[in-house]
């Protein structure tokens, strides 16, 4: 394969570009070999120009994340390589539910799932969970003995400390364990991985999202929550989604807040992932939350309290919020049954549920896909 003209594009595109000269893309190698030469190229080149900015790779998908002037350019390297722009990312979290609030013991969704009937028996004993989000708070008391180092992909010298809330809200709901003065998650022994791909504003690119995952399997994580989505297709995401999946980890991704009955977010569309809808206190689908065919389980998702920066407890709304519930009780289920394969957990989620309620505006007639999760049903389906 000749880089020449690969390689005057990426160089060009990393000399600090104007934001209206070049965009962000991800090149994906087809073949391994050719990734690897390119990378050992640039590495050489960048000797040579002192001004280079850092290009970023994924040694798992094989990608190449930089800025390129001229895209369409590149179409001459044809089957070589997929070159697709590096789109933005959002959290699934409403911003109508997002203040400040004081917890103390099992919030009411871990109760409304049954987990606490469960922890007799599981925990979820050093169950590994990648929470691809924006950091966590390392000094809270609620996640004192339930995170990992993890990874700070947007400054890999920090420690993925939270700048947001939210990361730190979805750990929360999965491990916390500060039984005392704080409160308690579905899986409070689990021990979580913060995988820093969002900005202080809740910011992310596809490519972020990739690297996290290729993070993710490299230490062996057993489950990724993936609490965000995006209305476009990546198949670099794909791609890692589908090595993830294949790796034995469970993915758990959000569905989605726009409400739509026909359509989710991906990554939840993608079907090697659990797809996650939100419900409120009275078993009934949140009305921000998508649902229908494309959702594989629902779970508690409206108001929910957990732990946030600064030591503090926010209420949050979103299936952001339903998916850390699913993720813990899949570690629930993990812990005691170390063996099973994503897609048979897959299988036992969409088993392990109780019915949902309909609306008051629902039809009588319509018919209510799917149901909330169940940690007790989850892990009494895993005996079977």
């Amino acid at each position: 394969m000749d880089y020449t003209g690969l390689l005057h594009h990426l160089v060009e595109g990393m000399k600090d570009p104007e934001p209206e000269q070049a965009g962000r893309y991800l090149i994906r190698f087809n073949q391994p070999r050719h990734y690897e030469e390119c990378l050992l190229e640039l590495s050489r080149m960048r000797s040579k120009f002192s001004d280079l900015r850092a290009v970023r790779s994924s040694r798992l998908a094989r990608s190449i994340i930089a800025n390129v002037g001229c895209p369409e350019e590149l179409n001459r390297y044809g089957a070589d390589i997929t070159v697709e722009e590096d789109h933005s990312i959002s959290l699934h979290a409403t911003a109508l539910h997002n203040k400040p609030t004081s917890v103390q013991g099992v919030p009411w969704g871990v109760k409304q799932i049954r987990a606490p009937k469960v922890w007799s028996v599981s925990t979820g004993h050093r169950i590994k969970i990648g929470v691809i989000d924006t950091g966590a708070d390392y000094q809270h008391p609620d996640l004192r003995y339930s995170l990992a180092r993890g990874i700070n992909l947007l400054n890999r010298s920090l420690l993925p400390h939270d700048d947001n809330g939210h990361g730190t809200h979805i750990a929360g709901t999965i491990a916390a364990a500060n039984s005392m003065a704080g409160m308690i998650g579905v899986a409070p022994r689990s021990l979580i991985y913060p995988v820093k791909a969002f900005d202080h504003n809740g910011s992310a690119y596809v490519s972020d999202i990739v690297l996290g995952i290729d993070w993710c399997v490299r230490n062996r994580v057993d489950i990724i929550n993936m609490s965000f989505g995006m209305k476009t297709r990546s198949k670099a995401l794909l791609d890692v989604v589908n090595r993830a999946y294949h790796a034995g980890i469970v993915i758990v991704a959000s569905s989605g807040n726009d409400g739509k009955r026909r359509s989710i977010d991906y990554p939840a569309r993608y079907p090697q992932t659990i797809s996650v809808g939100a419900t409120d206190k009275n078993r009934r689908i949140a009305s921000f939350s998508n649902r229908g065919a494309y959702v594989d389980v629902y779970a508690p998702g409206d108001k929910i309290v957990s732990s946030w920066v600064q030591g503090k407890h926010h209420e949050m709304s979103g299936t952001s919020m339903a998916t850390s519930h699913v993720s813990g009780a899949i570690a629930l289920l993990l812990a005691k049954h170390p063996g099973l394969s994503p897609s048979e957990i897959k299988t036992l989620v969409k088993r392990a549920t109780v019915p949902l309620r309909a609306r008051k505006t629902t039809a009588a007639k319509t018919k209510i896909r799917g149901g909330e999760i169940d940690a007790l049903r989850l892990m009494q389906e895993g005996e079977a």
